[in-house]
Formats: structure tokens, C-alpha cells, sequence
């Protein structure tokens, strides 16, 4: 993870954090910011992420052991101030981190950090062998289990996939232990990829569908393969969970509903949950969707969530192919949207 360091450091920090890898991804922009700031402090990172951390340059390994060594813990309590503030979450562990430490740090990019190595670079054989051979998008159709209020509708999605056959290959991928109907005509990669293998994948995309998740950030803070574009097209489903000022990339499609409905029409709702689960959990009680909407037999979704129809998400899509960063992978398709025909 991390490499020795030939500065002259003058402090040494190790900072924690045991959150989502979609939350370490936005430390990861904290730390960069804060290395930038501050070459003099040597920073050492212990998040439940470590694959987030392969071959950044910004870290160092510190013995948390040595008496010189500062250890703290990090949030984004401005999550707090979301709804009516003017910060996005990137802002978030930033603005911790100069409290905790005292110093201040110039925001620098606005993505998160991830370093992809040149061995990994060159990982398209793999994917080859998996049947990818164009071209490719992720797609993700749910989430974590004990958040059901991002997850999207499975059969929203079929239609897009359906939509794009033979223009566009996508590819889906999720933790088995979690939320992810399988989708049909796609490849397949559904507990197939561990954290660090994701983030390869990513690398190796043109473009990214999915919720509110790890994904999207991941869309952002990963350099592209090819360009342009300089950054990778993501299109998500995000609903009206959480405020856009909040969550949005400029890059990104961002299908936000936002001020339409009275549940989030000053921000987001920030529920968890469209049905109880039964673990004991607060979120059972106290945290669940005012608009459920019956999908299927055993699953609910938000109304925000179901209002986000197949038509939307397509339009989204499009807009990276009529706009021309991005070409569909045969010639003829590329002849018939370049004449207006798709």
C-alpha cells in the first residue's frame, strides 16, 4: 500500500476511518488535499478499504506504536448541514480533518483518488477471457441490504439493456451477499470480482450505471482507459434519497426527483429502508420510506425510485453518444447516430 517517503516529515499522522468503500473513497480526496497542503506531515491511513489505498502515492507506513505518532478518527459531520449547505461530500472528511489536525487544506480535484497501477493497466487479457471483448459499461441493479431505499427497479434496467442490444455491452457486477437481481443479457460478474478487481474493471469501462453507491464515486475518482472523455460517463439513479449539491459529479447524469415529492422537497428524505428487515436495527422503526411502492412479491423501492423509468436512464445513456465522447462499438451504429436515425 504504501512506500517509504523521502521527505523530511515533521509529523506523523495516522488517520482511521471504518466506514462504506464509498465513503473512503471521499477520504481519499481528503488525504490527497491534506498531502498537497502539507508535504511536512506523513500520513498513514487504517480504513476498511485497504484496497482503495494500492499504490497511493500520498501515504506512508507509520508504527502507531511510536509515541510521535498522532492517531485520530474521522467523519463528515457536515453531512448534517446537506440539504440547505453548500458543501458536497468530498468536502466532508476535509473539513474534519483541518479541525482534528488545525491546519488548513486547499481542495485541489473534484473526485476522489485512486491509483491504478501499470500491471493493472494491462488487465484488458482477463477481461477478454470473461467475453469482453468491446466497449463496455457497468450496470448495477441494487445495494446493500440494509439500505432498500437505493435500490432501483431490476426491471427498469432489463429494458435498458434490452434497449441497447448489440450497441452497448454491459457488464454486471455486485456483492452476492447483497441486493442484485441478475439481469439477463449482460455479463454476468456478479460475486466474481473482489474490491481491488472492481476497481480494475472500472478502469477498463467506458461508462457506469448504477445508484447512489461506491460505483459512482469510483466513476469519478478512476482515470479513463482511452480519451477523451476525460472522465468517464455514469449515469445514477439516485431518486430523492439525497440532495444532488451533496452527491452530483458535473460529469454525470445525475437523475435526481429532488423538490417533487413533499418527502424531499427541501433536500433529501435520508431514509434507509422501504420494508423492516427484522435485525434489530433502529432503521426498522424509526428510518422508513413514506412512499413505499410493492415491485415484487418481497420488495419495495421508494416512489422516487420507481418514478425513474427505463426511458429516462436510455436518454441518459444516449446523451454521452449524441454529444460524441463517446461511439458505439460497431461502425454502422456510429453512420446511423451521426445521420440523427438513433
Amino acid at each position: 500500500m504504501a512506500k517509504k517517503d523521502k521527505r523530511k516529515i515533521k509529523r506523523k499522522v495516522i488517520i482511521r476511518n471504518s466506514q462504506s468503500p464509498g465513503d473512503i473513497v471521499m477520504l481519499s480526496a481528503a488525504i490527497r488535499d491534506l498531502y498537497l497542503s502539507h508535504p511536512e506531515i506523513g500520513i498513514d491511513v487504517r480504513t476498511s478499504a485497504e484496497e482503495i489505498w494500492e499504490n497511493n502515492p500520498y501515504v506512508v507506513k507509520l508504527n502507531e506504536k511510536h509515541k510521535d505518532v498522532e492517531d485520530i478518527h474521522v467523519d463528515y459531520p457536515l453531512i448534517h448541514e446537506s440539504n440547505e449547505g453548500q458543501y458536497h461530500f468530498i468536502h466532508g472528511y476535509r473539513k474534519d480533518i483541518e479541525k482534528k489536525l488545525g491546519v488548513s487544506i486547499k481542495p485541489t480535484k473534484f473526485k476522489g483518488d485512486i491509483h491504478i497501477s501499470k500491471k493493472e493497466k494491462s488487465w484488458m487479457s482477463q477481461i477478454e477471457e470473461m467475453g469482453i471483448k468491446d466497449d463496455f459499461w457497468i450496470i448495477i441493479s441494487g445495494g446493500k441490504r440494509d439500505y432498500t431505499c437505493k435500490w432501483p427497479d431490476p426491471d427498469t434496467l432489463q429494458k435498458v439493456v434490452d434497449h441497447y442490444k448489440d450497441l452497448i455491452t454491459f457488464v454486471q457486477v455486485g456483492d452476492p451477499s447483497h441486493h442484485h437481481p441478475p439481469l439477463e443479457r449482460v455479463v454476468n460478474l456478479i460475486g466474481k470480482t473482489d474490491l481491488r478487481q472492481f476497481i480494475r474493471l472500472i478502469y477498463h469501462s467506458v461508462g457506469v450505471v448504477c445508484p447512489v453507491t461506491f460505483a459512482m464515486h469510483a466513476a469519478a475518482a478512476i482515470e479513463m482507459k482511452k480519451t477523451p472523455p476525460l472522465n468517464r460517463p455514469c449515469v445514477v439513479i439516485a431518486g430523492g434519497r439525497e440532495p444532488p449539491q451533496w452527491e452530483a459529479y458535473p460529469h454525470h447524469r445525475f437523475l435526481s426527483l429532488n423538490g417533487a415529492l413533499d418527502c424531499c422537497d427541501n433536500g433529501g428524505c435520508w431514509k434507509s429502508r422501504c420494508q423492516t428487515i427484522g435485525d434489530g436495527d433502529q432503521k426498522d422503526v424509526k428510518d422508513l420510506c413514506m412512499y413505499p411502492v410493492e415491485i415484487s412479491e418481497k420488495v419495495k423501492i421508494p416512489k422516487c425510485m420507481d418514478m425513474i423509468k427505463d426511458i429516462d436512464i436510455i436518454r441518459a445513456i444516449g446523451s454521452y453518444y449524441k454529444g460524441g465522447v463517446l461511439k458505439y462499438n460497431s461502425k454502422e451504429t456510429i453512420i446511423k447516430v451521426e445521420n440523427g436515425i438513433l
